[in-house]
């Protein structure tokens, strides 16, 4: 079994942290950038992509602050995550979002792409592109 490998990316975002919270927290902001559909019951997401969907658990959730999620069909390997994490710098007051994800090795370049994807949806939403 290979073990995914852990990456982070950082994007910086002209938002503030509590609008972005409801984007990246909630099915209806989730639906917004991340996929096209987003239904929740209680701690299970499902996100749906044209004629897929994808079942996530949603491991914590900090107000405010983050998401973390697994998806449900990673049953190998349940120590693999993805987390969307609200930075706001003490000095500049400038906002990131931190993703923290895992992949297989020789696909780490490809989910970094696609997060960037997303993100820049996000960001077309918030206006802040």
């Amino acid at each position: 079994m290979d073990d995914k490998i852990k990456f982070e990316i950082e994007f910086t975002i002209h938002a503030s942290p509590q609008l972005l919270f409801q984007y990246i927290s909630t099915p209806s902001g989730l639906s917004e950038w991340f996929s096209d559909n987003v239904n929740s019951r209680g701690e299970i997401f499902t996100f749906i992509w044209d004629d897929s969907e994808e079942k996530a658990k949603l491991l914590s959730k900090k107000s405010g602050e983050r998401v973390k999620f697994r998806w449900l069909n990673d049953d190998e390997d349940n120590t693999s995550y993805f987390e969307i994490k609200i930075q706001v710098d003490e000095i500049t007051k400038d906002v990131s979002l931190i993703v923290t994800d895992f992949a297989e090795e020789d696909e780490v370049d490809e989910a970094k792409m696609l997060w960037d994807n997303q993100i820049s949806s996000l960001k077309q939403v918030l206006g802040s592109a």
